[in-house]
């Protein structure tokens, strides 16, 4: 009797969890603070767009959660991604940003990963950004042809990161003369090192680049646009047009998939899915706030949303490539 009476009493308890488990969004997030996840340091662009993201999406989120941005700079943001694929909470309170080329790791023998990307629960990227390696009007590199001849010491951060693998990848595979001294935090850092004559110049995101005083105030020239078409807004040559075969071109358009999925934000695995569709949402209408579009251009950053179907297709189209492909653009890579 004791036994029996004892389990009746515990079964409205258990429904009671289980409605806790299963509790609407709305009813969820009130009253919560949503991370939005940093993989670089204060400063640089990847910074900015978590700030703004932070600032806007709390209004298009159900229930009317509280938003904060959060730095967690190291290896290029490899170390957040890490983090959130195996230890951040995965109860939709946390997402983060980090480099498109750190989905790419596992394909193309990166160091340090240690995740699926596909079980990624993507929510979006806030642009499309172009990749441009800048150098000191001062270095012995000024043009695209130079660096035949001449050695570009760039900065970098770590694995995964636009910063290391791209002038690693175009220096292997097209015989450029780049070297690459690792281990800045993020792009601002880089940029820092440039200024102080640390080392000669950078590979970083046009966007990056535009704001940077530097740049504006004519101490930096972009040698070469890396992007799969040429970014109008910048006047430079197209890396892309220096293949001179077949496999050259093949590996070039697979390497730069990564320009495709912009500035990817994903939340854990295992993160209820009615939650991830509200995270998506409210990103989705977030960037379409007017007050989000107005900082943005004040900013001199460049909205452009991508879906996080649009970066699974990406990537699912990257992990299709034919292992020679593969076997080349990983060799360019160095690995």
């Amino acid at each position: 009797m004791r036994i029996s009476t004892l389990f009746a009493m515990l079964l409205p308890l258990t429904g009671l969890c289980g409605a806790a488990k299963a509790q609407a969004p709305d009813v969820f997030y009130k009253g919560k603070t949503i991370q939005v996840l940093i993989g670089y340091s204060v400063g640089g662009t990847d910074d900015t767009w978590a700030r703004l993201l932070a600032k806007y999406l709390p209004e298009h989120m159900p229930g009317k959660p509280g938003a904060v941005p959060v730095n967690v700079p190291g290896a290029g943001s490899l170390l957040l991604a890490n983090q959130i694929y195996n230890t951040q909470p995965k109860d939709g309170t946390v997402f983060g940003g980090f480099n498109r080329g750190v989905p790419f790791e596992p394909l193309l023998g990166g160091a340090g990963d240690r995740f699926d990307p596909a079980k990624f629960n993507y929510i979006g990227s806030p642009d499309l950004d172009t990749l441009v390696c800048v150098a000191r009007v001062d270095a012995p590199v000024q043009s695209l042809a130079d660096l035949k001849t001449k050695e570009l010491v760039v900065g970098g951060t770590g694995s995964g990161a636009d910063s290391q693998t791209y002038p690693e990848f175009i220096a292997n595979l097209l015989g450029l003369k780049i070297k690459l001294v690792q281990g800045y935090p993020g792009s601002a850092d880089i940029l820092l090192a440039v200024e102080r004559n640390e080392v000669q110049g950078g590979c970083v995101s046009f966007d990056t680049i535009a704001r940077n005083a530097n740049y504006r105030d004519k101490k930096l020239r972009i040698i070469f646009q890396a992007a799969p078409k040429p970014d109008p807004r910048i006047d430079a040559p197209s890396v892309i047009d220096l293949a001179t075969t077949d496999q050259e071109k093949a590996a070039l358009e697979l390497f730069l998939r990564r320009q495709q999925v912009g500035r990817p934000y994903a939340a854990p695995p295992g993160t209820p899915k009615d939650r991830i569709e509200a995270l998506r949402a409210g990103f989705a209408a977030a960037m379409a706030d007017p007050g989000f579009k107005a900082d943005a251009e004040q900013a001199k950053i460049n909205a452009h949303y991508v879906s996080p179907a649009e970066i699974e297709a990406v990537l699912a189209a990257a992990y299709s490539a034919t292992p020679e492909v593969i076997a080349l653009t990983k060799k360019a890579m160095g690995r």
